[in-house]
């Protein structure tokens, strides 16, 4: 970076022979070309294909006009109308759910973990591959109790050696850590991307973040204060949700602060097989310098935004003719500030791709020096051409808007099912250290992932029978089905852990009769 600061030191960023080794790669691995003019010309062109599509559509999008306030131009967005469900959704509603087996929560994680072994990624802290007889079991009960909040001695049974207090107490302190966790949600996520209802849903190319609030009631260090979101203290568990609706990484931060700088981090440190292109949020993470980043990155950033009407417009050509949108593209980017600091956004973004630095305390430090780093300063330019390229698409169609929203109903269905899951002591988190908390939450959400991903293999059981019942499912309507119901699982209570022998075999259970489902049998879109 320039000279007047030692940001390129205090972030670790590549430096002197290691970055000149670096660039080609970088440059080929994100697509840029390594000389400024060339990627201004080429990010130019995609700014003002994006102006001009939208300026020819604008006659006919009935749900976008231009106003004129104190003599500027601005554009107004009506939002978006609900979609009613139609019969046939409700129907294929009804037939899915009325057909899913009753079970209790440890049936699922215990005939998950049979048809995944996902237990193989849980080791011995420090003797490696040391097993012992039945630790599936005992890591079941333990990932249970601390999903569900209950702690240990719900889930200890006299006279099962799995379940006693202390091979309970043994397995968690020696197997259950943060690198286990993320090495068995990435063998759930996989397979979860694998079910061909899955596949229907998405992809897997694009992905939301939000965050969950906790209340801290004990001392610690590692929690912060919110009015809005807590009594007293609390953390956030930011998590993110793929188009599959499987949780693909959590992060757990202190309190509330400004959740920009660990939603790149979460999309860089996630280890599922799933790698997202496209991540949609909500406005409070989005600022100019992490559309820039997000750009430098190859990652399509999508946030929904509560402000549009406020929305600034920039253009890199003063002379472009936009037609309608003229007025208001108003704003100008300073293509020469890039232009002389590319080598530098270069670096940063090869620095983050390459995992020299954090993403963290880069873009923290970052936002820190936006008024007196030239290089941040060149950073928000950029993000200014890319929030732009994003914009003019937003209101230029509605299918996009949705798309956005969908996505992130996802997101905050899951949220909904962790806190039915996460039910016992009025759903506070009560580890004292970040180390417990992590560990809690990513149990939290490696078990909200084994019942999206039991729910979904056994729709999918349903799906594939309802034709040799006379029923043809719309592609439509199963594309809008979600897993996230959770009425035909019992949360509460009944903690046995006993597996059925036709469930090792491979079997799948009996599917239930319509006739014989109650009024719990609905699933919760």
């Amino acid at each position: 970076m320039d000279k007047r600061d030692d940001e390129g030191n205090a972030a670790n960023l590549l430096q002197g022979a290691d970055w000149e080794a670096a660039r080609p790669q970088v440059c080929r691995s994100l697509g840029h070309a390594p000389d400024g003019g060339v990627a201004l010309a080429r990010l130019g062109k995609v700014l003002d294909t994006a102006y001009w599509q939208t300026a020819a559509n604008l006659p006919a999008n009935r749900d976008v006009r231009i106003e004129r306030a104190d003599g500027k131009d601005r554009l107004v967005l009506t939002p978006l109308e609900k979609l009613d469900d139609p019969p046939s959704l409700q129907a294929l509603r009804e037939q899915v759910a009325s057909r899913l087996p009753r079970i209790d929560l440890p049936d699922a994680l215990l005939e998950i973990q049979a048809r995944t072994g996902f237990a193989q990624e849980f080791t011995h802290l420090s003797e490696g591959n040391a097993r012992v007889a039945d630790l599936p079991t005992s890591l079941c009960a333990i990932l249970l109790a601390q999903a569900c909040n209950v702690g240990l001695e719900t889930v200890v049974q006299a006279g099962v050696p799995a379940l006693s207090q202390d091979r309970l107490l043994w397995v968690q302190q020696n197997y259950l850590r943060a690198e286990t966790l993320l090495r068995a949600n990435a063998r759930l996520v996989e397979a979860q991307s694998r079910l061909p209802l899955a596949q229907h849903w998405g992809g897997g190319e694009v992905a939301s973040a939000d965050g969950l609030r906790f209340q801290v009631p004990v001392r610690t260090i590692n929690a912060g204060p919110n009015p809005k979101y807590f009594p007293g203290r609390g953390v956030t568990y930011f998590n993110f949700t793929s188009d599959q609706f499987s949780g693909l990484h959590g992060i757990v931060i202190p309190g509330t602060p400004k959740e920009g700088p660990y939603l790149l981090a979460g999309l860089l440190e996630q280890q599922t097989s799933l790698h997202p292109t496209e991540i949609m949020t909500d406005t409070g993470s989005y600022t100019d310098q992490l559309f820039g980043l997000f750009w430098l990155l190859g990652y399509q950033f999508s946030p929904r935004l509560a402000d549009v009407g406020d929305a600034r417009f920039w253009r890199m050509d003063r002379a472009a003719d936009y037609g309608p949108l003229n007025g208001v593209a108003r704003q100008h980017v300073n293509t020469a500030r890039i232009a002389q600091h590319w080598d530098e956004l270069l670096r940063i973004a090869g620095s983050l791709k390459m995992g020299t630095v954090g993403a963290v305390p880069l873009v923290q430090l970052l936002q820190g020096a936006a008024r007196s780093s030239a290089s941040s300063k060149a950073l928000t330019e950029l993000g200014r051409v890319a929030k732009t390229c994003f914009l003019l698409p937003y209101f230029d169609d509605p299918a996009y808007r949705r798309r956005i929203l969908v996505q992130l109903n996802r997101g905050e269905g899951r949220h909904t099912f962790a806190r039915a899951v996460y039910h016992s002591r009025k759903g506070e988190l009560r580890q004292r250290y970040r180390e417990g908390q992590e560990d809690q939450l990513g149990a939290l959400g490696l078990v909200v992932n084994i019942v999206v991903l039991w729910t979904t293999l056994y729709m999918d059981h349903v799906l594939a029978r309802l034709p040799d019942m006379g029923i043809e499912p719309k592609p439509e309507d199963v594309a809008r089905l979600s897993p996230l119901g959770f009425r035909h699982i019992n949360l509460h209570g009944h903690y046995h852990f006993a597996l059925p022998e036709f469930i090792t075999r491979g079997e799948l259970r009996p599917l239930q009769e319509p006739d014989a489902t109650d009024e719990q049998g609905s699933i919760s879109a």
